[in-house]
């Protein structure tokens, strides 16, 4: 546990590596690790997941292969989009997210392996990732999209100095200065939106999801048990609602 309280185990759980590895530019990160789901996978959506880690470069997609193994056994496919994560630089970051889908939307590598949907999934400031891109109008055709811990208000979470002020960081100047890319500022997406918060998490409070269901009242709001990582764990109560979130498409 660390001081917070919140438990980050589920970091640390040893998972296996990818069935494939694609590509969606030349730039180091712009890779994309694919587990294939067991079952019946070919007949449900491409879950495509994007890690968290406050867009520092610290943090990458790797901490995500407990969550995906666990998907693979419950018959889902995924793809865990890694981007670039330069502090100051977030167009580059929203460009990644964007070019990774495009590319996994005519990925023939994947026929057979699920039934062509995307179905898009974020935790932290992947949630945020992932709830921009489901109102960008340069993405493809999405099934969904189920955000977990959501960085979902830019605004609020910088007002909060959340990790250091990680959203200066990434954004390099104010929140207001970017309401393009803040979702509670921007339309709300064309598809279903679930969001998925612990009760507890000290990381990313959960009155964010709040705001963006607030301001977005289609979106469907789940309070589970636990904190910031609870909803990325297997091993967690919380687990049994992320999964269900996930195989409703």
């Amino acid at each position: 546990m660390t001081p917070s309280g919140e438990d980050r185990s589920v970091l640390d759980l040893p998972a296996p590596g990818p069935d494939l590895v694609l590509r969606y530019g030349t730039h180091p990160d712009a890779v994309v690790d694919v587990r294939f789901g067991r079952g019946e996978a070919a007949e449900r959506p491409l879950v495509v997941v994007v890690h968290g880690g406050f867009w520092r470069p610290a943090y990458d997609r790797v901490h995500l292969r407990p969550l995906t193994d666990a998907l693979a056994a419950a018959g889902l496919t995924t793809a865990a989009i890694e981007y670039r994560r330069t502090p100051g630089r977030p167009d580059d970051t929203i460009d990644d997210v964007v070019a990774a889908l495009g590319m996994l939307a005519g990925a023939g590598a994947l026929a057979g392996r699920c039934d062509g949907r995307l179905l898009l999934a974020g935790h932290s400031a992947g949630g945020h990732l992932v709830l921009h891109a489901a109102a960008d109008p340069r993405a493809p055709a999405m099934a969904g999209v189920v955000a977990l811990a959501p960085v979902a208000d830019l605004g609020l979470a910088e007002a909060l100095a959340l990790d250091g002020d990680a959203v200066a960081a990434f954004l390099g100047r104010p929140a207001a200065d970017r309401p393009d890319l803040d979702p509670v500022r921007r339309p709300a997406p064309g598809v279903p939106v679930t969001v998925v918060h612990g009760a507890d998490d000290e990381l990313v409070p959960l009155a964010l999801a709040q705001s963006y269901a607030a301001t977005h009242p289609a979106v469907k709001l789940v309070t589970v048990e636990g904190g910031h990582f609870a909803v990325i764990d297997p091993r967690s109560t919380a687990w049994p609602e992320v999964l269900a979130a996930l195989s409703a498409g």
